[in-house]
C-alpha cells in the first residue's frame, strides 16, 4: 500500500513538473503541488527501502558539498564560428549551396547561458557534464538533477539505449533579479549578468543552493552513434516527445531571405523574452549534408552563429569609483542611475582609463550612452551633451591609490595608471593570490575570492607562499568553511605541488606573462632559476617575449619581496623545473617554423604543438633563422614579403602534415565528432 502510494505520487509529480516547467501549462496550483511533494518526502523518509535517485524529491538538492570530477566527452563539444555581419552570413549560405545545392536550414535562438551535455542510458539521466575545454568538462550531475526542466526519466520507449543531448543552462531574468536582490540585501557582490550567474550556480558545491536559484535548461542537439534521424529538425521533435524542453522559437528556412527575416524579427522580439539570448544559430538541417560539409578542428562548417549588435541605453552618470587590480592597474568604474539594458538592470559601467575618459569628456552628472556587447561589465560609449548641467566641470583623474594612498605612476606606452605598492596594497595582494589559485595556474579547489579575502582578513594568508603553511584546524572555525571544506582546501594545496612548471610560472603573476608566454618561457629556459638569472638579451630570445615582457620579468625578480616568496615556494616543493617531454618523432629536428594565417584543419596552437612534438622549434617572427613558414589563409603581406626577400620556404598546412608522415593527430576531435550526430 505504501509503495503504491509513493509510486503514484512520483508519477503525478513528474507529470505536473513537466506541465509546469517544460510545457508552461500548469494544471494544478502551487499549493497542491507542494502538498503532494511534502507527502512524498514524508513517506520516503519513513520508508528508505523504497528510495529512488530519480524521485521528484531529488529536485530539492542536498547540503552536502560536492567535488566535481573531470569527465572526457564521448563526442567533443565543438564551438561555433561567429559573425556580426549579414554579408558574412550570406557568404556562409552561398558556400553551403555551392557544396550541396539548395539546402534547408534550421534557425534557432542562441541562448546566452552555459553549455551542458546530458547523457541518458536506458531512458534515465546518467551524467551531466559542462563544456569545459570542449574535450573534457566537469561532472555536475547532482546539480543538474535539481533543474526541473531536465527529465530524470524519459517519456515513451523509442529512445536509443545510450545517447547525449546538448543544450544550454539558463537563468531567466526573474530568477536573476531575485538572486541579485537577495545578494544586495545581504551585502554580497552582485552577479554581472544571467550568463555569469548560471555558470556560477552550476558550479556550486551544494546542490540545495542550485535548486533554490531557478535555473532552466533548453536542449538543442542530439549526439550519438547511429541515431535514427535524417534531419536535425526531426531529432528535435522526437526529443520533445521524450520529455526534453526544446525551444518553440526555431524555424526551418529555405533561403537567405527567410534567414534574414528570422534574424530581423528576433533582433527586436528578443527584448520581450523572459531569458537572455544574444543571436541566432543557423544550422544545415540534413545530417547527410552535414557529413559532406564536415568540420574544422574547432567548429562545424555547417553551422554559424549570427550575433546581435550590442544594445544601448541612455542614463545618468552619478559618480566614479576606482578599482585596483592584482598588477596595480587602476580602472575607473562609473556608477549609473539604474537602467534596463539587454534584459538586466545596469548600475555600473567600465570607463577603461584616463585617456578614454578625457577623449569622451565624461563628467559626473552627464547623460551617457551605455552599451553591453560581449563584455560582462557594460561600457560607456558616448555623452549626450544636450543633457549636460550648466555648472559642469571637466573631471579630474586621481593621482594617488584609492586603497593605500600611494602616488600613482604611468609607465611609458601604457594607458592605465598603476599603484606601485604591490606588497602593501590590499587588492593587489588578494588579486595575486586569486590569480595563483585559478584553474589555469595552480588549480587549488575550495578557494574562491570570498574565501581568499576571509583568509587574508584573518591573518592566515599574506601572500601566495602562506597557502602552503595552512592547516585544517586553522581553517575549520572560519565562517562558511567547517572541517570538510578545510580538509579539501589543504588537500588541494598539497596536490598543487605536482602542477607543472609552466603553470607555476604563470601563477606567479608576473606582469604581461600570460599563460602562453609562460609556456614559451618554460620550454625555452626549462627552469625558474634559468629565467631568474637570464639577461634582457637572453629573455627576448624566447618565443613571444619582447622587450616589454623582458623588462617586466627583470623587474619582478629584482624585487626582494618576490624573491622571498619564491624561496618559500621552493621550500614548499613546487615544480620549478620543466619535465622532459617525450617526442613523437624527430621528423622536424633542427627545423624552425613560423605559423601564419588561418587554417582549415588545425588551429595555430595545434600546429605549434605538432612542431614541438616532432622535434621542431616555433619562432614568432620571420628571420634568416627560420626554415619554413606554414601559411594559411590571410597570411600577413609583411611576413610574405620578408619571407620572399630572405628566401624562406613557404608551405601549406597539407605539406606540413606530410612532413610528419601524415600524422594529423589533432584532427581526432573533429573526426570523433563526425562519428556521432555532431556538435
Amino acid at each position: 500500500m505504501v509503495r503504491r502510494r509513493i509510486e503514484e505520487l512520483r508519477r503525478q509529480l513528474e507529470f505536473h513538473n513537466h506541465k509546469y516547467y517544460v510545457e508552461n501549462a500548469p494544471e494544478i496550483s502551487d499549493f497542491d503541488f507542494d502538498r503532494m511533494m511534502r507527502e512524498l518526502q514524508e513517506l520516503e523518509a519513513a520508508h528508505p527501502e523504497f528510495a529512488d535517485p530519480d524521485s521528484p524529491t531529488a529536485r530539492v538538492g542536498s547540503d552536502i558539498s560536492a567535488e566535481f570530477a573531470t569527465v572526457k566527452h564521448r563526442y567533443p563539444m565543438l564551438s561555433l564560428s561567429n559573425t556580426y555581419s549579414l554579408d558574412e552570413l550570406h557568404e556562409f549560405l552561398e558556400r553551403i549551396e555551392r557544396e550541396c545545392g539548395p539546402a534547408e536550414y534550421v534557425c534557432e535562438l542562441k541562448f546566452d547561458g552555459t553549455a551542458i551535455s546530458l547523457t541518458y542510458e536506458n531512458g534515465r539521466l546518467l551524467r551531466a557534464v559542462t563544456r569545459g575545454d570542449g574535450v573534457q568538462g566537469d561532472d555536475v550531475t547532482a546539480n543538474i538533477r535539481t533543474v526541473r526542466s531536465v527529465p530524470l526519466r524519459l517519456r515513451g520507449s523509442d529512445w536509443p539505449a545510450f545517447f547525449e543531448i546538448r543544450g544550454e543552462v539558463l537563468m531567466p531574468y526573474a530568477s536573476f533579479d531575485k538572486i541579485n536582490a537577495e545578494r544586495e540585501a545581504a551585502g554580497e557582490p552582485l552577479f554581472a549578468n544571467p550568463r555569469n550567474a548560471a555558470a556560477g550556480t552550476l558550479k556550486q558545491q551544494q546542490s540545495a543552493v542550485v535548486a533554490r536559484r531557478g535555473l532552466d535548461c533548453t536542449l538543442y542537439q542530439l549526439s550519438g552513434d547511429g541515431l535514427p534521424f535524417e534531419t536535425h529538425w526531426q531529432s528535435l521533435q522526437k526529443a520533445r516527445e521524450w520529455g526534453f524542453k526544446v525551444s518553440d522559437y526555431g524555424r526551418i528556412c529555405r533561403s537567405a531571405a527567410e534567414v534574414d527575416a528570422f534574424i530581423a524579427h528576433w533582433d527586436e522580439a528578443r527584448r520581450k523574452l523572459p531569458f537572455p539570448t544574444d543571436g541566432v544559430v543557423i544550422k544545415v538541417n540534413s545530417f547527410a549534408e552535414r557529413r559532406k560539409i564536415g568540420f574544422t578542428a574547432k567548429a562545424p562548417k555547417w553551422a554559424v552563429a549570427y550575433k546581435f549588435k550590442a544594445e544601448q541605453a541612455l542614463t545618468r552618470l552619478v559618480s566614479v569609483d576606482f578599482q585596483v587590480g592584482r598588477t596595480g592597474a587602476v580602472t575607473p568604474v562609473a556608477n549609473l542611475e539604474p537602467v534596463q539594458l539587454a534584459g538586466t538592470t545596469v548600475r555600473r559601467a567600465t570607463l577603461h582609463n584616463a585617456e578614454q575618459m578625457a577623449l569622451l569628456d565624461i563628467r559626473p552628472g552627464d547623460m551617457v550612452y551605455v552599451e553591453k556587447g560581449g563584455e560582462i561589465i557594460p561600457k560607456i560609449t558616448g555623452v549626450e551633451l544636450a543633457g549636460r548641467p550648466a555648472d559642469s566641470r571637466p573631471f579630474k583623474y586621481i593621482d594617488t591609490c584609492p586603497e593605500c594612498g600611494t602616488p600613482l605612476v604611468r609607465y611609458e606606452g601604457e594607458a592605465k595608471h598603476y599603484c606601485p605598492n604591490q606588497s602593501g596594497c590590499r587588492p593587489q595582494i588578494i588579486g595575486r593570490i586569486i590569480h595563483f589559485i585559478r584553474r589555469k595556474a595552480l588549480d587549488i579547489d575550495g578557494l574562491g575570492e570570498e574565501t581568499v579575502e576571509l583568509l587574508y582578513e584573518n591573518g592566515l594568508v599574506h601572500d601566495i607562499s602562506d597557502l602552503y603553511d595552512l592547516r585544517a584546524e586553522q581553517l575549520a572555525p572560519l565562517p562558511r568553511l567547517g572541517e570538510k571544506s578545510a580538509e579539501n582546501i589543504v588537500r588541494s594545496v598539497r596536490a598543487s605541488l605536482q602542477v607543472p612548471f609552466q603553470r607555476v610560472l604563470f601563477g606567479l603573476g608576473i606582469r604581461f606573462v600570460g599563460e602562453t608566454t609562460a609556456k614559451y618561457l618554460a620550454d625555452h629556459f626549462r627552469s625558474l632559476d634559468a629565467v631568474m638569472h637570464a639577461s634582457r638579451e637572453e629573455l627576448v630570445e624566447a618565443d613571444e617575449v619582447g622587450g616589454k615582457i623582458a623588462d617586466a620579468i627583470l623587474d619582478y625578480f629584482a624585487d626582494s619581496e618576490n624573491l622571498r616568496i619564491i624561496g618559500r615556494l621552493r621550500d614548499a616543493g613546487l615544480q620549478f623545473e620543466a619535465e622532459e617531454r617525450a617526442l613523437a618523432s624527430e621528423a622536424l629536428a633542427g627545423k624552425s617554423f613560423v605559423i601564419s594565417g588561418k587554417f582549415a584543419d588545425h588551429s595555430r596552437d595545434e600546429l605549434k604543438e605538432l612542431i614541438e612534438l616532432h622535434g621542431g622549434r616555433n619562432l614568432a617572427a620571420v628571420s634568416a633563422s627560420v626554415d619554413f613558414i606554414v601559411a594559411g589563409e590571410n597570411m600577413g603581406s609583411a611576413k610574405l614579403k620578408k619571407a620572399e626577400k630572405l628566401g624562406v620556404r613557404i608551405i601549406s598546412e597539407q605539406e606540413f602534415i606530410a612532413m610528419l608522415g601524415g600524422d594529423g593527430s589533432s584532427q581526432d576531435a573533429a573526426e570523433k565528432a563526425e562519428q556521432g550526430t555532431l556538435f
